[in-house]
């Protein structure tokens, strides 16, 4: 069994390749069941995650993930994990992969994979909400699929904000911190906003025609990125229609609060991929996209890093 490190997931993924072979796992599709979510309690917030998915005949791979939000506070990435690919031919082990660099690549790319569908093809401006371990990989993601050039990061930390923003900078792609959340999002083409925010910090009101609105961090159904008038207001697309209507708060509680039905979610990848629903219709439209991850991410991304790797 090959053990495939972070560095190596770093190099093998690039993220021009890894959008498009997740635009194909998309397509083709694969066995997802529904993912383990487990609370680990004893004082904590922290959470276990187990996910399975596999092609007959070809892989079949599970993410075991832990989320510990605070792990900020200790300079600790708050996902961290391990990926194990199996052959779906014998069951035998082939490799154990890094799970946070897999996980943030994958994150990363399939908001891409979404906004090449659902973001203006002239978008130049970026607001990345969030400055954890996400961010910059985001903020990559979506310059590969769309001419970003301006890039403004806000975080509650304005220090952290400001770290990320030098680490980014260059003369041809210029990123910048902000204080102002309200004008960053007034003046973005796209935002996207990676938290472990319970209150939404992304206010309807702020946003503006033609802008795409990428939600990413809110992975249970009581965090929240995005208020009521945001999904209101915008064309709503998922990763997968059964997870974010069952996890995502940014989705749950606009159903509960019948301010959104189930019938209102455009597409989901699945459909954009596969050509079944349109993506962004006209200029001035609104869209919001909101993803909870999937195995069938993870096990395109590691495919792609056995590989490659």
């Amino acid at each position: 069994m090959r053990i495939i490190t972070a560095a190596e997931v770093e190099a093998a993924l690039e993220f021009k390749d890894l959008i498009e072979r997740l635009r194909e796992t998309f397509r083709k599709g694969a066995e997802v069941p529904v993912r383990h979510h487990h609370a680990i309690g004893g004082g904590s917030d922290a959470t276990l995650l187990l996910m399975p998915a596999w092609q007959s005949g070809r892989h079949i791979g599970i993410k075991l993930v832990t989320v510990f939000p605070h792990n900020g506070e200790r300079n600790l990435p708050s996902v961290m994990g391990a990926y194990l690919l199996l052959s779906g031919h014998s069951g035998e082990p082939l490799a154990m992969i890094d799970g946070p660099t897999l996980t943030v690549k994958r994150t990363a790319a399939a908001s891409a994979l979404a906004a090449s569908y659902l973001a203006r093809q002239d978008c130049e401006r970026l607001l990345m909400i969030g400055t954890g371990a996400l961010a910059p990989y985001l903020v990559r993601a979506h310059a590969e699929v769309r001419p970003i050039c301006n890039v403004l990061i806000w975080g509650r930390n304005p220090d952290k904000a400001e770290q990320l923003a030098r680490r980014l900078n260059r003369r041809d792609f210029r990123v910048a911190a902000t204080t102002d959340l309200e004008a960053a999002v007034r003046g973005a083409h796209i935002i996207s906003a990676a938290t472990m925010t319970l209150e939404p910090l992304i206010r309807g009101a702020w946003l503006q025609p033609g802008q795409h609105l990428d939600l990413v961090g809110g992975f249970r159904p009581d965090m929240r990125e995005a208020d009521d008038d945001a999904v209101t207001r915008a064309r709503v697309f998922v990763d997968t229609r059964d997870g974010a209507c069952s996890e995502a708060g940014d989705i749950v509680q606009p159903l509960e609060a019948g301010v959104l039905t189930e019938d209102d979610i455009a597409a989901d990848l699945f459909d954009l991929t596969r050509g079944e629903r349109a993506g962004r219709r006209y200029y001035d439209q609104i869209t919001l996209f909101k993803s909870v991850g999937t195995a069938l991410e993870d096990l395109g991304a590691a495919q792609l890093a056995y590989e490659r790797a």
